[in-house]
């Protein structure tokens, strides 16, 4: 199930929770939704599906309006705690398999195996952690088209971590699509084919992981004091960006990295190394200004 989202806006007020956002989901494809805390991540989810009004724009599940019959199709694991605190787990099965046509409660009951979870109990009773594995196994058991998981891994240990994101592959694999929210890199490096990256509401950066790695590098230096000069580096086409931190300078190198590190060589830098650019790198580039002085300017 392909997701198109149309110039979707959530305004509170004078405030902008979502602002503009427009993006598109494609099908079996596992999506990545990153953001600091506060970036709008859950508003955006709330508003597509119908959970919140948005003040503008539209969202469109496989060319359908959002509509009662779809949510046999969806699956969403809130950020919150949402399940019934008085009820056993067993029983929270028992009533997605009343609920949902395509639920397989074996299935169910196989993956709370996996993370450890004594059906037994009541919500309750369950950790934050264990709250957040049963809320992934009872959706991972839909069998549906499309997954919404906002923050699916919060509060899991890593071994129940890696459990939820080789779950996500499997969803991916068999044709569905996953959409998933993460203020934390690890996992949507991991497992996100795409990612969108909101910033205070706005999408600052969107394409496919390999795409938005793939011939950028970092070029780190090393300068023996804090007085040193950029010029001639700042201004070459190839550089996208420079951070420093005192006597540490990073160049985002769009081309040429070899050349880069001749220049900052040149300018008295030491030890001069070329390094892959991570998801990290990405991330804090899109929502982070450039601690950069007045003789360094940032690219594009």
């Amino acid at each position: 199930m392909n997701i198109t989202v149309s110039h979707l806006s959530k305004k509170y007020g004078s405030l902008a929770a979502v602002d503009d956002l427009s993006v598109e989901i494609p099908a079996g494809t596992i999506f990545g939704l990153l953001g600091p805390n506060g970036a709008g991540k859950t508003t955006a989810f709330k508003c597509m599906l119908g959970l919140a009004r948005g003040s503008s724009g539209g969202v469109t599940f496989g060319g359908k309006a959002l509509a009662p019959p779809l949510f046999e199709s969806i699956a969403y694991v809130p950020e919150r705690d949402v399940l019934y605190d008085w009820m056993r787990v067993s029983e929270l099965v028992e009533m997605n398999r009343r609920a949902f046509a395509r639920f397989k409660a074996d299935r169910a009951f196989e993956l709370l195996a996996t993370f450890g979870i004594d059906t037994r109990k009541r919500a309750r009773a369950l950790s934050k952690g264990m709250k957040t594995a049963v809320a992934a196994a009872i959706a991972f058991a839909r069998h549906a088209d499309l997954l919404v998981l906002d923050e699916p891994t919060s509060g899991l240990d890593p071994v129940n971590q890696r459990h939820v994101l080789n779950l996500m592959v499997n969803e991916a694999a068999r044709g569905a699509t996953v959409l998933f929210s993460s203020h934390q890199i690890g996992p949507v490096e991991r497992a996100a084919e795409r990612i969108a990256v909101l910033d205070r509401g706005r999408l600052v950066l969107e394409g496919g992981i390999d795409d938005l790695k793939s011939g950028r590098k970092i070029v780190e230096a090393i300068f023996p004091n804090e007085s040193y000069s950029l010029d001639g580096i700042a201004g070459d086409p190839r550089v996208g960006r420079i951070d420093r931190s005192g006597r540490i300078v990073r160049v985002m190198a769009l081309d040429a990295p070899s050349e880069i590190v001749q220049k900052l060589e040149a300018a008295g830098g030491t030890g001069v190394r070329i390094i892959d650019l991570n998801l990290e790198d990405i991330f804090l580039y899109a929502v982070a200004p450039a601690s950069a002085t007045a003789d360094v300017v940032e690219g594009s």
